[in-house]
C-alpha cells in the first residue's frame, strides 16, 4: 500500500512547521517539501523553500531538527522537490539550477530522504533530438551524483507547456512513454524513474493508465492533480494552441482523470511508494482559508479510493 500525502508547495508563506502541522491535522502521511532556492520564485507554485538544502548541509543541528519536527507528527518526507528547468538556453540559469539540484540530492541522502522530484529540463526553441543531446551532455553526472549518495531521481511528467511563455516545445522534455524509453536507454541506472502526473496526459489525450502498467519499475512517486478539458474551447482553437486556452488544473474530483481507475492501476501494479496531492487550482487562490479548503475537499475525495 501507498503512503499518501502533500505536496507543500501550495503553502507558500506557511513555516516549514505550520505545513507539517496543517498536513498532520489533516491526516496525511508524508510531504513531499517545496525546496527551491530561497526568494527565486520564477513561475506559479515555484519558489517556495520550506527546506533550506545548502542549511542542512552545513549545520547538522538543522538537519536533525527537520527530522525530529516530520517524525514528532508521525509522517516522513517523501522527496525534496525542485522543479526548475536544467537545459534552459541561459547558462547562467541552468547552472544555477543544476548547483541546487546537485545540493539538494546531497541533502536528501543526509536528511535520509533519498529521493528528489524535479524536471528533466528542456530549451523549448530546440528540437526533440537537439534536446535529447542535451540531456546526454547534462544528466549523466547529476544521475551519477544521485548514485553516489543513494538518492533516486523521480523526474515529473509535464511538458511544461502552458502559454506563451513556454511556447514553442515546452520546458521538460521528459513527458510522454516514447521520451521515456529513449532517456532510461542513455541512462539506464535504477536511481532514474517517473515522478508520475496522470492530468497531463488528459490535455494530450494519452494513456495514464497503461503507462502505470508499463513503466511500474520507474514509478517512483506519484501526484495526484487533475485537469479540466473544455471540449467546445478545443473545438474553437484546436489542439495547436496554447494548453491553457482549452483546459485548466484541477482538485482531483473536479476534473477529467478516472481516479477509481488510476488508484486500482496503482495496486494492480502494487505500487508501495508515494502519492502526494498536488494543488493547482486557480479557483482556490483568493485566501489563506480556500487553500487550506482545497486541501480538505481534495483529501476528502480521494479518500473515497485510497481510504
Amino acid at each position: 500500500m501507498f503512503h499518501f500525502g502533500l505536496l507543500t508547495a501550495i503553502l507558500d508563506g506557511w513555516s516549514f512547521e505550520e505545513a507539517v502541522d496543517i498536513a498532520a491535522g489533516m491526516g496525511f502521511e508524508c510531504l513531499e517539501v517545496a525546496c527551491w532556492p530561497s526568494g527565486k520564485a520564477e513561475r506559479r507554485y515555484a519558489g517556495v523553500s520550506h527546506i533550506d538544502a545548502e542549511r542542512v548541509l552545513e549545520e547538522d543541528a538543522y538537519a536533525d531538527y527537520v527530522k525530529k519536527v516530520v517524525e514528532a507528527k508521525g509522517m516522513h518526507i517523501s522527496s525534496l522537490a525542485f522543479y526548475p528547468n536544467t537545459m534552459d538556453p541561459d547558462l547562467n540559469k541552468q547552472t544555477a539550477a543544476i548547483a541546487h539540484l546537485q545540493a539538494l540530492i546531497r541533502a536528501s541522502a543526509k536528511l535520509g530522504v533519498n529521493m528528489i522530484t524535479t524536471f528533466i529540463g528542456r530549451d523549448q526553441t530546440k528540437s526533440v533530438e537537439e534536446n535529447i543531446d542535451l540531456f546526454e551532455k547534462i544528466w549523466p553526472p547529476i544521475i551519477a551524483l544521485a548514485e553516489e549518495n543513494g538518492v533516486k531521481i523521480a523526474i515529473e511528467n509535464c511538458p511544461m507547456l502552458f502559454g506563451k511563455d513556454q511556447w514553442p516545445g515546452g520546458q521538460n522534455l521528459m513527458c510522454t512513454p516514447v521520451i521515456f524509453r529513449r532517456l532510461f536507454e542513455i541512462i539506464p541506472s535504477p536511481n532514474f524513474g517517473i515522478n508520475f502526473d496522470p492530468s497531463h496526459y488528459v490535455w494530450q489525450q494519452m494513456d495514464y493508465i497503461k503507462t502505470l502498467y508499463d513503466f511500474k519499475e520507474k514509478i517512483f512517486h506519484i501526484h495526484f492533480k487533475d485537469i479540466k478539458l473544455y471540449p467546445e474551447k478545443l473545438a474553437e482553437c484546436g489542439v495547436l494552441a496554447y494548453p491553457l486556452d482549452y483546459m485548466s488544473p484541477k482538485i482531483p474530483g473536479l476534473g477529467d482523470v478516472n481516479w477509481g481507475a488510476f488508484v486500482s492501476a496503482l495496486h494492480d501494479i502494487r505500487y508501495s511508494g508515494d502519492a502526494v496531492i498536488e494543488v493547482e487550482d486557480k479557483a482556490f487562490e483568493s485566501s489563506r482559508e480556500d487553500i487550506l479548503t482545497s486541501i480538505r475537499l481534495s483529501k476528502q475525495y480521494l479518500n473515497n479510493f485510497i481510504g
